[in-house]
């Protein structure tokens, strides 16, 4: 049995074999090839999104959809938020002092710079 298959580039071959499925079928997929979301979830409104793990998804609405399902089982969440996983960016820990600690010259930027006015009242 002979068959034309076209390949990921684009270019059409002759598959021969007989008895086998095309390699031009696709194939089920598996999580191995797809990209890893992170997942936070909202419990409540005027609360912050918190991290709740991570999933496996094709795409960001099927992740949304798998998040639901995972993570908000009991009505627990008021809002999703999925990310994928590769295009979040982390500051390195060692270099802690030099991105936290705040510039000299400007310990205004604190609000502990300022005393108390004595007749401002709801401070």
């Amino acid at each position: 049995m002979s068959s034309t298959v076209i390949g990921q580039d684009g270019e059409s071959k002759q598959n021969s074999q007989s008895n086998q499925p095309s390699q031009g079928a696709p194939k089920p997929p598996t999580s191995a090839g797809w990209p890893l979301w992170e997942v936070f979830v909202r419990s409540s409104r005027g609360l912050s999104h918190v991290h709740a793990g991570s999933l496996h998804a094709p795409d960001a609405e099927m992740a949304v959809r798998n998040a639901r399902d995972l993570y908000t089982r009991r009505n627990e969440g008021v809002s999703l938020w999925v990310v994928r996983s590769a295009d979040i960016i982390t500051s390195d820990p060692d270099a802690r002092d030099m991105m936290f600690e705040s510039p000299q010259g400007k310990d205004y930027r604190h609000a502990t710079y300022y005393k108390e006015s004595e007749g401002v009242k709801h401070l």
